[in-house]
């Protein structure tokens, strides 16, 4: 926190000209002054040399960061360098990504590392991240793009220097596997300057000619920066409009590029490349005396199995005029057997119309109005009968249904000599003598009638 002396109040009993002064701890400064710089300063990018490099038992990492001119203190906490994918030493060239701090206990300024690379290597490995991940979202590597590769080629190019280890190692493959394959060399140079350009007017220029079956584009191994012509973007979007199917062959097996990914096969090495494209000559050799030596068996069996149907067909072969005497011995069968089965099925035609007209004879109206009539009055006895019962069955009901009506109807109390009073004018039903007084009006209702009365006296049994 910056105090501004000059505008601090001074004491009653002090002289107005000596002003106040609040004093801080140097802890205090050291905390604010390091809020002001991790405050100030966003992630930053810092490329300079390792020294002073200390690895305690912690796991952190201790160093300096310095170029010509100047240095900085700087620390990777143990979470951090677990993830480092190289062994940092003194004199190493590094890129790291840190936040700017103070080391409070000592007041020291650093650099607290969240990641760290190779210098070299990391801004190359930037470049190739940030191209396959723009190149992949486009589609360039995308499966449905990959072509197949023919089976059997016939003539193969291939895209890389001419002088190079990796056009030896495929000629010297497809010698000792396949001798008959053809192979045409676009020659480009695979590093330096230039060198992507190349590569890319080669791949165009193969790709036009249609001469060879298959293209092979690669180099032998090396460095990040002696293989960087295969990760430039013009040569991916070459071998991605190219018609031919690309094999992309390029350093070691453990080396990957850019063109690895958008070409339709990816070989570890130029000569296992040459090995997927070539058939194993001795190994064909061998298939095609195996497919001749059966293929002569084959036609060895159907040349016995024809001869013999002919010597059978030759047995077969009767002289013509016994042909025609079996032919019209087999009429006169014909002939015989067509009439009999003409009298059989005249017979069964008049069977069958005397059937019909029977049904024909039931199905006139005179005995369909003889056959409604019976029908009509069964129904109608029926009827009657089904009535009858019913009615029987409803006043048997009835009879029942109106002795249990009797049985509980009020005035059957009524008619033995009971009555049901109510007080006039409410009509309230009086049930005790205490709902009446000397003088009230009652009605009193019989069997057959009502009667009005007034009452003279109430006596409580």
């Amino acid at each position: 926190m910056l105090v501004n002396l000059a505008t601090m109040p001074t004491l009653p009993d002090q002289q107005q000209d000596i002003p106040f002064r609040q004093v801080i701890t140097v802890s205090e400064l050291n905390r604010e002054a390091r809020s002001l710089l991790e405050a100030s300063f966003p992630l930053l990018w810092i490329e300079g040399e390792l020294s002073n490099l200390a690895r305690p038992a912690s796991g952190h990492l201790y160093f300096s960061l310095k170029d010509s001119t100047a240095q900085v203190r700087g620390a990777m906490f143990c979470n951090r360098s677990l993830h480092l994918r190289f062994r940092p030493e003194n004199g190493m060239q590094v890129l790291v990504r840190a936040r700017v701090s103070l080391y409070e206990p000592r007041g020291d300024y650093q650099l607290l590392v969240e990641q760290m690379e190779e210098a070299g290597d990391g801004a190359l490995r930037r470049a190739f991240e940030a191209l396959k991940a723009r190149l992949d979202r486009e589609g360039l590597f995308a499966g449905e793009n990959k072509k197949p590769l023919p089976p059997l080629p016939r003539c193969i190019g291939v895209v890389t220097s001419p002088g190079g280890a990796a056009i030896r190692d495929i000629l010297s493959v497809l010698k000792r596997r396949f001798p008959a394959i053809a192979v045409i060399v676009y020659p480009a140079a695979v590093q330096g300057e230039g060198a992507a350009r190349q590569i890319a007017t080669m791949i165009e220029l193969a790709g036009k000619r249609s001469e060879c079956d298959v293209l092979i584009v690669g180099r032998g191994g090396g460095s990040l920066e002696d293989l960087w012509a295969f990760n430039e973007e013009v040569v991916a979007r070459a071998i991605h409009a190219c018609p031919l199917p690309v094999v992309s062959a390029v350093g070691h097996e453990i080396d990957f590029t850019i063109a690895d990914f958008v070409a339709d096969q990816r070989a570890p090495t130029p000569s296992a490349a040459a090995e997927l494209l070539s058939p194993d000559g001795q190994e064909l050799l061998q298939r095609l005396l195996r497919l001749h030596g059966r293929l002569r068996q084959a036609m060895d069996r159907h040349l016995a199995r024809t001869g013999e149907r002919l010597r059978w067909l030759r047995k077969r072969l009767r002289h013509p005029g016994k042909r025609l005497q079996d032919i019209a011995q087999r009429l006169d069968e014909l002939e015989l057997r067509l009439n009999t089965a003409c009298h059989h099925q005249l017979r069964h035609k008049q069977a069958d119309l005397g059937g019909v007209a029977a049904r024909l004879r039931h199905c006139t109206p005179a005995h369909r109005i003889r056959l409604v009539s019976t029908k009509c009055a069964t129904v109608r006895n029926k009827l009657h009968s089904l009535m009858y019962q019913r009615l029987e069955s409803c006043r048997y009901r009835l009879r029942m249904q109106m002795g249990q009506l009797d049985a509980v109807s009020p005035l059957a109390v009524l008619a033995r000599g009971y009555a049901i009073i109510h007080k006039v004018p409410d009509g309230t039903i009086v049930r005790d003598s205490e709902a009446v007084t000397g003088g009230d009006r009652i009605e009193a209702r019989l069997k057959a009638g009502r009667i009005i009365c007034q009452v003279q006296e109430t006596i409580n049994d």
